[in-house]
């Protein structure tokens, strides 16, 4: 194989593959399904919803891809033509032809990639965890670009990362189940206790990751920054942050406790009843905020766990 493929090798290559397309399936809607060129290789996206309406991009956590917004897909695509993206930087299938170094690469590969997905319009962002950085990044290079910002458990950014979470995510760096259910289990507890329709979501996800690990090659990602506090306020308006109560990676309470102080422009919603598994365990409350943010959808009702930030003193 090609050293810059991002498999192991060509066995590997296929078992992945396959078994991404039969997870695939399970995408509740039509898609179009394509690989778009930018300097960094080629990045896989499927899009959803009405082509000529505008658009959203949908960043995926780390070791997740695409599929991961499977369940919030169906109403934001009921007026917004969706974009889904596998990192060209981690799992999935995109194609990386050289490696991404630095923020500055990630805003680069970004800025090329909606060029053709929303060319000459602005766009919607939305990200998970590490996707949510990459989305803060991107909105600090180019706020011109976007109408609305939503950060959903964001990996640094706001708060740096638990030594808890940092010792789990090493031990799962390890080709072994029992390390890869030990993290995801610890990670999304909300999920692995809800209910036994959550508890089996929660193991496909375990498979899921189990066989990335396996396949790919080991690669070390950019690691995550805060923002400064001038950076907090330099996001665009309107920006988005969402936490779990029980958020496992940082402080939800001390996120929160920041962003009022320094960043009072920024809505807060804290969803109970979630931790950093809030796009799945809460995914009805997640998609019914993000259409709020990004036009189309309901305001929520008074009980959501918004948070009003609190005027500066």
């Amino acid at each position: 194989m090609s050293n810059s493929s991002p498999f192991r090798n060509e066995a590997a290559r296929t078992r992945y593959l396959a078994a991404y397309d039969e997870w695939s399936t399970r995408w509740p809607l039509p898609s179009d399904v394509r690989l778009v060129p930018t300097s960094y290789g080629s990045t896989f996206v499927r899009g959803s919803g009405p082509t000529d309406a505008p658009a959203i991009v949908l960043l995926p956590g780390a070791g997740s891809t695409s599929l991961m917004w499977a369940p919030n897909v169906p109403a934001l695509a009921t007026h917004h033509r969706v974009w889904a993206v596998d990192s060209i930087a981690d799992y999935g299938r995109s194609e990386p032809s050289r490696p991404v170094r630095t923020a500055q690469d990630f805003v680069t590969w970004l800025d090329e990639l909606t060029g053709v997905l929303a060319p000459d319009q602005p766009f919607g962002l939305a990200g998970v965890s590490y996707g949510a950085w990459i989305a803060a990044q991107y909105a600090l290079a180019r706020p011109g670009r976007l109408s609305a910002l939503a950060l959903i458990a964001p990996a640094g950014t706001v708060m740096p990362l638990g030594l808890g979470f940092m010792f789990r995510a090493v031990s799962c760096a390890l080709p072994s189940p029992f390390f890869t259910r030990r993290f995801m289990t610890w990670l999304a507890h909300d999920l692995a206790t809800k209910d036994a329709a959550s508890r089996l979501l929660l193991e496909q996800r375990v498979q899921e990751g189990y066989l990335a690990i396996r396949s790919f090659k080991a690669r070390r990602l950019v690691e995550p920054s805060i923002l400064s506090d001038e950076q907090l306020r330099g996001l665009p308006t309107p920006t988005l942050f969402m936490v779990g109560e029980n958020e496992r990676i940082f402080s939800a309470t001390a996120a929160i406790e920041r962003l009022r102080r320094v960043a009072p422009g920024i809505d807060i919603e804290l969803v109970p009843g979630a931790g950093h598994d809030v796009t799945l365990v809460q995914a009805e409350r997640v998609t019914a905020r993000l259409m709020d943010l990004f036009g189309g959808g309901t305001s929520l009702p008074a009980a959501t766990g918004r948070v009003d930030p609190a005027p500066v003193r």
